[in-house]
């Protein structure tokens, strides 16, 4: 008996779409390109390779004020860490971290900007619901889950993120790491359904929503960014606790739309790498450490050119298997921009230094090229100009 339209049009995108991503895949590995840039800004310009190093690494730190002698401070004023990530709580020692009270923060981001010396991304994790920073009883608006978001329309969407766009400009935010693109595909997924983080399970909804949060954010001045690529809403396990493996509950066909939704449609700020393991696009790396999946797959595949940014590079699916190194140079030679290390879920106060020294060997050995540090450098340093203007 012949399968219904429906049901032939699913079969078909289950086994044509996987045969696509192959061929990209293939691409990649035998191609190899160097990823697509940004127009480039004038090399007249150009910082020091030191200060290209810092525009690669996001950091997390102590503190809800920062005095002028801090090592964090000093790090930044070096060039060192270009960007920093900041938490309500700290949960190594328990208790608050970075963020008090709207005018705490504005004085602690004016702190921070005041002493880098080029660019800097200041971001928060501001989702909603389960997962947000800033918290109404600090004084800070309401914001309501995903998931409730995606029970109205679009539009709806959109005006409560540009809400929020202007209540994280006027506090000295320049990036939220949201909007999550996750399809809800399983409720119980412990890292996305069960904490409401997603839209919705069509994903055409969820590309809608997702798109419309990301629009809302960028109207006020706020840079969104888009996760977890390629895609985690299916996932039976969560990356901060070990290997997330997505092989087998993975769809390209529905995983991938809100990427490529928002692609066409012009997404106007980065794109999130999750640590998820697909052996059927990488058959020995996570997404954020795999060259396949970085520059095969989103931007080859699906024309990505922009800004790349990884989840916490700290998190157990990365720290089990990899070194810090290790998992610095395959991230870099995956095609990732911005390496985010919260220093949160372990605590390591060398951490700085570490990092910005490892990624530094790793170009004076010749394993990384200055040319690959430069694309990386140009495109954060175009996606910074074009929120400045």
């Amino acid at each position: 008996m012949l399968a219904s339209g429906g049901l032939r049009r699913g079969l078909l995108r289950r086994l044509f779409f996987p045969f696509c991503c192959l061929l990209v895949l293939a691409c990649a590995q035998f191609c190899p390109a160097g990823p697509a840039r940004a127009a480039s800004p004038d090399p007249a310009d150009s910082p020091s390779l030191d200060r290209m190093l810092g525009s690669m690494l996001m950091l997390g730190f102590r503190g809800a004020e920062l005095a002028p002698g801090d090592p964090f401070l000093a790090a930044v004023r070096s060039g060192n860490v270009g960007h920093v990530l900041l938490f309500d709580r700290d949960l190594p020692g328990g208790g608050e971290r970075n963020i008090r009270s709207p005018e705490q923060l504005r004085r602690l981001t004016a702190v921070l900007r005041a002493a880098a010396p080029g660019p800097m991304f200041i971001a928060v994790d501001q989702e909603g619901g389960r997962v947000r920073r800033l918290k109404p009883r600090q004084g800070f608006m309401d914001l309501p889950s995903a998931r409730h978001m995606g029970q109205g329309s679009p539009a709806a969407t959109g005006a409560l993120a540009a809400r929020l766009g202007a209540e994280l400009a006027s506090l000295g935010i320049s990036v939220d790491l949201a909007p999550v693109a996750d399809v809800d595909s399983n409720p119980d997924n412990p890292a996305i359904g069960r904490l409401g983080r997603s839209f919705s399970p069509n994903p055409r909804l969820a590309a809608e929503h997702a798109l419309a949060f990301g629009q809302g954010l960028a109207r006020a001045g706020v840079i969104p960014v888009l996760k977890h690529f390629p895609g985690q809403g299916g996932a039976r396990h969560d990356s901060h606790l070990g290997l997330t493996d997505i092989s087998r509950c993975w769809d390209g066909g529905s995983d991938l739309l809100p990427y490529a939704e928002a692609f066409r449609r012009g997404w106007p700020g980065m794109v999130m790498v999750g640590h998820l393991f697909h052996a059927g696009l990488d058959p020995e790396h996570p997404a954020t450490l795999s060259t396949m999946v970085v520059t095969g797959l989103l931007r080859r595949g699906l024309g990505w050119q922009g800004v790349v940014i990884s989840d916490d590079m700290q998190m157990k699916a990365v720290t089990d298997h990899y070194g810090l190194e290790q998992a610095i140079l395959l991230a870099v030679r995956a095609g990732v921009d911005i390496l985010v290390f919260g220093n949160n879920l372990q605590w390591d106060p060398d951490l700085p230094e570490k990092a910005h020294a490892a990624l530094r060997r790793l170009v004076d050995s010749g394993k990384i090229t200055p040319e690959r540090i430069r694309a990386s450098w140009e495109r954060i340093a175009a996606l910074h100009a074009a929120y400045a203007r």
